[in-house]
């Protein structure tokens, strides 16, 4: 029992050192945040009064819903986006129907609403669904980067 037990910690070891050495800590698809997670990733609201991102590079924030049509729509949109800006830029979804602490905080009151979140200044929010065009001229003029 013991034997097969240091194999199982060998190769979850083995595992997890070839993960982070081989993510070397970047993010790769779009991450679906919780309160925690967002209060991490994004920014502590409950410690902080000031607005301060906590990332390393511009974000889209994403706020839906499932039963949302626009935000169905958006979505492939976002995941060509976050492969095509591939560490670039950080897409994170909110999804108001679970995380509803998170909608209130922040007064989503449509969906999808879309929050650009440059590196540094102030995050500019967007309501409705955009096309990919519209969103990538958003990417180019809000969070001044380019494929």
């Amino acid at each position: 029992m013991k034997k097969v037990l240091f194999i199982f910690s060998a190769i979850l070891f083995s595992a997890t050192v070839m993960f982070a050495a081989n993510g070397e800590g970047e993010k790769e698809g779009v991450i679906y945040l919780n309160k925690e997670s967002f209060k991490t990733e994004v920014f502590n609201y409950e410690t902080q009064k000031e607005w301060s991102y906590s990332g390393d590079v511009p974000a889209i924030l994403d706020f839906y819903a499932d039963w949302c049509g626009p935000c169905k729509m958006l979505a492939p949109i976002l995941d060509e986006l976050q492969k095509e800006y591939k560490g670039k830029i950080q897409v994170f979804k909110v999804d108001t129907q679970k995380e509803k602490e998170l909608a209130a905080v922040f007064g989503i009151k449509s969906l999808p609403t879309i929050v650009f979140i440059p590196t540094n200044g102030e995050p500019q929010a967007a309501m409705g669904f955009r096309d990919k065009a519209g969103m990538e001229k958003m990417i180019s003029e809000i969070l001044k980067v380019e494929k």
